[in-house]
């Protein structure tokens, strides 16, 4: 259970790290800060519908369109995105066709990468306690 939880808070702050720098990068995309609460739900509903909708989009790939599986991350990205923009949650915002484009698939890089390093970091800091409480 405790392994469970570490997975989705990883997933969770890869996530957040994504959006973070699609909007540090991408003019057009825009994190509404003054409106804390609509972003960490903006976060955690797209990081659910990204852990939902690539398993089922993969599925719905493998069946009609098997072509589409190597893009199955960008395109759950794409969708989830989408969703949490359109809800009226407030907190992200997405004004040009170019974020729509690149902001899939800046947030998919540095999900990623932040899902493969964070644990690493994470074990590693477990590592150094171990040894320093010995």
């Amino acid at each position: 259970m405790i392994m469970f939880l570490i997975r989705a808070l990883i997933f969770v702050a890869s996530a957040a790290l994504g959006i973070v720098v699609a909007d540090l990068v991408l003019e057009g995309f825009v994190i509404d800060w003054s409106d804390w609460w609509g972003f960490v739900l903006a976060v955690l509903i797209f990081a659910v519908l990204q852990s939902v909708l690539a398993p089922w989009i993969t599925k719905v790939a493998r069946r009609n369109a098997p072509a589409l599986l190597g893009g199955i991350g960008i395109i759950s990205t794409l969708v989830a995105l989408l969703i949490v923009v359109v809800l009226p949650i407030g907190g992200i915002r997405i004004t040009d066709a170019l974020s729509w484009v690149l902001a899939p698939v800046i947030i998919w890089v540095v999900t990623a990468l932040a899902t493969l390093l964070l644990p690493m970091i994470f074990i590693k800091n477990k590592v150094e306690d171990r040894r320093d409480s010995k």
